[in-house]
């Protein structure tokens, strides 16, 4: 089915959401025809956050709006779905999309796995009527589906299409990228080579992906990282907790913009803490390219003042290899909480492979590595 048409076929004129890859030729078409508009279509920083915002317009407009999100992102809505928008408190109708990563029997990533078995579950238990859109489904099927739809929305309730792998699509291409120089992959193949033996934990994605094959192409051992394949935007919680157990051992934390944008409280929790033996590292290419390169605020930002703000001693940006090398060794030097943001251009190899070991296996060699530094 054409995202233009599922888009024609719902009728709303408001779209906020967090971009997905099964939800790239939606994304795409939101992008090519209304950009960046608060009027008409905005990514937030998660999807909680898309909920609410939508739930603001409908205060403002009386209208139904749209958010879109991977099916990871509803446990960040399930607090304002049954605080905020249930029939039992304010009765807001909102219309979800949502790609359904790890559906049963399709095979995918294991962080998807859990999650695709629970997805429609957890829209029943929030009492959100469903309907699933596959490869086979006609623009008949999902017209009579929203038809139903309209009575549900009318009660103050919300509804959600569930979006199969490869049911929607998108004729046009539609190209990201910024003015950045640096490669991430090679990036993190600079901070491998000055971090040496201390332990890392890296951000979901492409990021944890190109750490690993950093590390094939070295010829050196994964057990110095820790690679969080899913739970976007926690990273560098995850690091503050090892580096608060192992403070003599320098932790260093490689984030991205769309991670670090999702749960940005956490810098607020790491700065009022500031482990002197952190390192946090923001590889920034204001884009979430893992699942498309729709772009994020974070091009926006001043994140060095976020952090200084937050309470971190030291934080710097930097958009090239001499500067970045030069910052690395006085974090890996100094005993106090750093903070470095790296510009970053848009891509990745085509041939980019994935983590060959499980994340069982990932966690128990991490874990037998920090338990030999105590």
């Amino acid at each position: 089915m054409k995202a233009e048409s599922l888009v024609k076929i719902i009728g709303a004129d408001f779209y906020t959401g967090v971009p997905d890859s099964q939800l790239k030729a939606l994304c795409d078409y939101l992008m090519n025809t209304y950009g960046i508009d608060p009027k008409s279509h905005i990514i937030a920083a998660n999807e909680g956050n898309c909920t609410a915002l939508a739930a603001g317009y409908h205060l403002a407009t009386g209208r139904v709006p749209v958010v879109y999100m991977q099916n990871s992102g509803e446990g960040n809505i399930i607090n304002p779905v049954a605080s905020l928008l249930n029939e039992k408190v304010y009765a807001i109708p909102m219309i979800f999309i949502i790609g359904w990563r790890g559906e049963p029997e399709i095979h995918d990533e294991p962080q998807h796995i859990y999650q695709g078995e629970v997805t429609v579950k957890l829209l029943n238990d929030m009492d959100i009527e469903t309907f699933i859109i596959g490869k086979e489904t006609t623009e008949k099927e999902v017209s009579a589906a929203m038809e139903k739809f309209l009575t549900v929305l009318a009660d103050g309730k919300q509804v959600a299409f569930v979006i199969r792998k490869g049911a929607l699509t998108y004729d046009e291409k539609v190209v990201y990228k910024n003015e950045n120089t640096m490669v991430r992959e090679e990036i993190i193949n600079h901070i491998v080579k000055v971090s040496g033996e201390d332990p890392i934990i890296s951000t979901t994605g492409k990021t944890s992906r190109e750490l690993f094959e950093v590390r094939e192409a070295n010829s050196q051992s994964h057990k110095y990282d820790f690679l969080t394949v899913g739970s976007m935007g926690h990273s560098s919680s995850i690091a503050l907790g090892v580096a608060i157990n192992k403070p003599n051992t320098k932790v260093w934390c490689i984030d991205g913009d769309g991670a670090l944008l999702m749960h940005m409280g956490s810098m607020a929790v790491l700065g009022a803490n500031a482990p002197k033996n952190m390192v946090h590292i923001v590889i920034n290419n204001s884009a979430h390219e893992t699942v498309g390169g729709m772009p994020t605020v974070a091009g926006k930002l001043n994140l060095v003042a976020i952090a200084k703000a937050c309470g971190y001693p030291n934080a710097v940006c930097v958009d090239n290899f001499d500067d970045l090398d030069k910052q690395l060794k006085l974090a890996k030097e100094r005993e106090e909480l750093s903070f470095i943001e790296v510009k970053c251009s848009i891509g990745a190899r085509a041939d980019l492979g994935r983590p060959t070991t499980t994340a069982l296996e990932n966690k128990k060699k991490y874990m037998e590595y920090l338990k030999s530094k105590d």
